[in-house]
């Protein structure tokens, strides 16, 4: 995803890009049409996860007719970014909404079949989404296309290869979200925790930053609710950066397209870790088993109605994954439903070799520890 270079592209990068993303995307498409078919009838069935399922054949109908013939020339790649535009758009609401549909089929569907669609659905998605993303960001860069307008960069666009930041600091992103939870968190309690970011403050990576943004800010949510939530909002969020020294022996940090560009100097470093600790008071024996699952089955039909009216989940035990990511009270710009996007981020972060790990120690707080695949340096 990275070998066409920097931008601006030139003309044949530019059609390179857009052959590399068409190779990919179709077949992408139809194993998520596959997989929903292999749904059962009546869950298919539903209105919801019917509208997901015509999404996917509109997609894979707009891009059909490209695979029929080469990407050679400008009008040709010009439409082709404006049908992977409106595909981003198109499948913008993608898990949400499959999420309000295995709600109301809950009794037809197992939950661990409904976890298992939703993690695999996922991290497809986090893919698809990057492959036409990363041709956008390429095509509005590219001065070809763009009338010699510079096009919007939130950071320094001479370490951006389309969405992938070359040069990434963590601590950074980290000081951004704070002050997106932070907010919320004043507006719903009236009170916020501190933040105190220590370690490695000047570690860079290779690394996408709205994925790592989002991880940190369903991490950072969990800590400010739980902190605020146990009379402990004097006491300070810990989070520590942490880049592996380098190792001259490592292999290649990442699989996948992503990393192999022979443009960017090879990896020695594992890759950064993030831990945020607070004390929070820690998870239960009896809900830590159940952090990772998208489970629903605690839920009576008037839970679910609660949860839709009135944003709720907010210290019940019974809230989930699921719940919280149908937007029924686990939108971004709440605190409701704090701690079910740890599926979620734990998906992103193992998309390129990652991970998350929950440590609690329960009575006290919990420590939770992110693990990053890229160029880790320091300095």
């Amino acid at each position: 995803m990275t070998n066409h270079g920097r931008p601006p592209l030139s003309t044949e990068a530019l059609f390179s890009s857009a052959n590399f993303t068409l190779s990919l995307l179709p077949i992408r498409l139809a194993r998520r049409i596959q997989a929903l078919r292999n749904l059962p009838f009546i869950v298919v069935s539903n209105p919801h996860i019917a509208q997901i399922y015509d999404n996917y054949v509109h997609s894979l109908s707009t891009l059909l007719p490209y695979q029929e013939r080469h990407i050679t020339n400008l009008e040709d790649e010009i439409q082709f970014t404006e049908v992977m535009a409106d595909l981003v758009q198109t499948h913008a609401n993608t898990i949400p909404t499959l999420a309000r549909g295995f709600l109301e089929c809950r009794r037809y569907i197992s939950p661990g079949d409904v976890t298992h669609f939703l993690d695999e659905h996922l991290r497809a998605r986090i893919g698809t989404r990057l492959i036409a993303e990363q041709h956008i960001a390429l095509h509005i860069s590219s001065k070809p296309h763009n009338g010699g307008i510079s096009p919007p960069q939130e950071y320094d666009p001479s370490s951006y290869i389309g969405v992938i930041d070359t040069a990434l600091r963590p601590a950074e992103i980290i000081r951004h979200c704070e002050a997106f939870v932070g907010e919320i968190c004043e507006l719903k309690y009236g009170v916020r925790p501190t933040v105190v970011i220590n370690g490695q403050l000047d570690t860079r990576m290779t690394h996408v930053p709205t994925h790592l943004e989002y991880i940190i800010t369903e991490l950072l949510k969990n800590a400010f609710r739980a902190t605020v939530e146990s009379g402990k909002e004097k006491e300070p969020i810990e989070v520590t950066i942490a880049a592996a020294p380098d190792t001259p022996e490592a292999a290649p940090v990442a699989s996948g397209p992503i990393l192999n560009d022979a443009r960017t100097p090879p990896s020695t470093a594992p890759g950064v870790t993030i831990r945020i600790r607070d004390r929070g008071g820690g998870i239960s024996p009896d809900v830590l088993p159940s952090i990772w699952a998208y489970s629903f089955t605690t839920f009576a039909d008037e839970d679910v109605m609660d949860m839709g009216s009135s944003g709720g989940g907010g210290g019940n035990g019974n809230a989930d994954a699921l719940n919280a990511i149908s937007g029924a009270g686990g939108s971004s710009s709440s605190l409701a439903g704090l701690g079910y996007g740890l599926p979620l981020g734990r998906a992103y972060a193992e998309h390129f070799g990652g991970g998350v790990q929950v440590q609690s120690l329960y009575g006290w707080g919990t420590d939770v520890y992110l693990k990053l695949k890229g160029l880790g340096k320091s300095g």
